[in-house]
């Protein structure tokens, strides 16, 4: 719509400028609002910086490029007993609230998810991307791991309120290089991190369980981590050659793991 402060308002030829104006505004602004879409869509379903990449262009399989970062693998305890307990669309509420506690603490802190494993959340503090160093990726994840833990004891409260199991979490943390990228077939793309530091991230969390603490670090990530940890010594990594030493998380997010 138009308006004017003008006595005797518009004159037959303001109208049809107006009109003209109107017919190229309204191509432009459907423009803008589509590519708003698209953006919005790509980052819930990919994530901001993913699907930044994707919008621009990079969406040939292959694509991709080398970063290091924090990994980040967390995962639900026991959740085949509580799907089991419930029906599916309660335990999609459940599953629900687990990611909103753990992928909600990642995002409140500067890092991006990448995949939902199942019940299980792949992320990643990039390191170098605005300045960011290995030890402010690491103090963002700890950050993330600390809140997620709070989060969860809302959940918890909330779930016991209700008559609900409490729900539990494990976390590996890890820092190395992935490849930030598109892999699948050309019909059907996926953007996310491969490689082996990502695979030693999900070893790493599944040692949380038979180690007795919901979060574990690899020596990489905890030397570059300015709090306390405790060395577990070095264990064995599914499909991993090498031993790793594992390190247990001092702190609000290191209590023992769920039985």
């Amino acid at each position: 719509s138009w308006t004017t402060d003008r006595p005797k308002g518009f004159t037959d030829d303001d109208v049809q400028s107006l009109l003209r104006i109107q017919r190229r505004l309204a191509v432009a602004c459907k423009i803008t609002i589509k590519t708003q879409i698209a953006q919005n869509v790509l980052d819930t379903y990919l994530g901001p910086s993913s699907g930044r990449r994707v919008l621009e262009g990079q969406i040939q399989r292959g694509d991709g490029e080398v970063t290091h970062a924090v990994i980040w693998y967390s995962d639900l305890r026991n959740s085949t007993p509580i799907a089991d307990s419930m029906p599916a669309r309660d335990f999609l509420g459940v599953l629900n609230d687990y990611f909103e506690c753990a992928a909600g603490a990642v995002m409140a802190n500067g890092g991006e998810v990448l995949r939902f494993v199942g019940d299980a959340v792949l992320a990643i503090f990039p390191i170098g991307d605005d300045g960011s160093t290995v030890t402010k990726a690491c103090e963002a994840a700890m950050a993330a791991a600390n809140e997620a833990a709070e989060r969860m004891v809302e959940i918890n409260r909330r779930r016991g309120a209700a008559g609900g199991v409490p729900l539990a979490f494990g976390l590996g943390l890890h820092v190395g290089d992935v490849l930030y990228g598109n892999i699948g077939v050309p019909e059907r793309l996926e953007f996310s991190v491969i490689g082996r530091a990502a695979n030693e991230a999900a070893r790493i969390e599944s040692m949380t369980k038979e180690l007795g603490h919901d979060v574990l670090a690899s020596r990489d990530f905890a030397s570059c981590a300015p709090m306390a940890w405790t060395s577990l010594g070095e264990h064995r990594l599914k499909g991993v050659g090498e031993p790793f030493e594992i390190f247990a998380m001092a702190g609000k997010a290191a209590g023992k793991a769920a039985e």
